[in-house]
């Protein structure tokens, strides 16, 4: 189990969800894994399992939206492993509503969490990535590759009905891989993203099960009603909605050798939708 042998890979809200199931996955395939998340339990619950089955990993907590979290989420990633080889863009949770009755605080959120919090990650992360990938080119010819892995959604990809600022936040990071694969091209850095579909997370649960709280104390509801989450399943063509699991391999594949001449690519996992 080689594929990701020694990468260092940082994955967002890698607490509960999917980047648990691919922080589990990475560190699975050989590497060593930096696992955040806005709350340090679940991070340290998930860093738990990976330790339990003989990975390396650093559990810390970070608030994507908060540019200190930032600041010592590289920091300390260097500091711990000596660079970064692939940043997964995972953290991240819905407030849904329809457009008319949508908030200034609904919309901003979505945006800062799925969109304005991958780009400053990537933009501390500039350093291990673009500087590095110059020194090695210059001592050795070429730089070795180098991935970051957005997450984004079918809501981005296709739009979906009363979240219009999470789809606006998902499209958008599909703007950033697309752009930064161009710029980044030349250091040998791979820029994808991942759709997903219907996965069984907390954030597709039945609704009243799902809770999310903010900061500042205020609560938002996370999840969908019950009958939404029949209608989603009877459209897959799979007929059920896919694991976190399953859906870590697409972000597996993304992070490794085999993706090294894919670049500014989107890829839906979907169940056949």
């Amino acid at each position: 189990m080689t594929l990701l042998q020694d990468k260092i890979a940082i994955i967002t809200g890698a607490g509960r969800g999917i980047g648990a199931a691919t922080a589990e996955a990475y560190a699975r395939f050989g590497a060593r894994v930096v696992v955040t998340d806005i709350d340090l339990d679940p991070a340290e619950a998930t860093a738990a399992r990976i330790r339990g089955a003989g990975g390396q990993v650093l559990a810390l907590r970070c608030d994507v939206t908060k540019d200190g979290d930032i600041e010592e989420l590289i920091g300390q990633t260097v500091s711990t492993f000596g660079g970064i080889d692939v940043l997964v863009n995972n953290a991240g949770y819905t407030w849904d509503g329809t457009l008319h009755k949508m908030t200034d605080a609904q919309w901003e959120a979505m945006i800062a969490v799925h969109l304005t919090a991958p780009f400053k990650i990537i933009r501390a992360a500039s350093p291990y990535f673009r500087e590095a990938a110059k020194a090695e080119i210059q001592q050795h010819g070429k730089a070795r590759a180098r991935k970051i892995v957005n997450i984004s959604s079918t809501s981005g990809t296709r739009g979906n009905a009363g979240q219009a600022n999470y789809s606006a936040g998902k499209a958008g990071i599909i703007g950033l891989t697309k752009t930064l694969a161009k710029e980044w091209g030349q250091f040998n850095v791979q820029v994808n993203a991942v759709a997903f579909g219907y996965i069984d997370t907390r954030l597709t649960q039945a609704k009243e099960k799902g809770e999310f709280t903010e900061r500042d104390g205020s609560k938002i509801d996370l999840g969908i009603p019950e009958q939404m989450r029949q209608m989603a399943t009877m459209m897959i063509p799979m007929g059920r909605p896919g694991t976190p699991e399953e859906a870590a391999g697409a972000v597996v594949f993304f992070g490794s050798a085999l993706a090294d001449y894919v670049s500014g690519q989107v890829l839906e996992v979907t169940g056949g939708m």
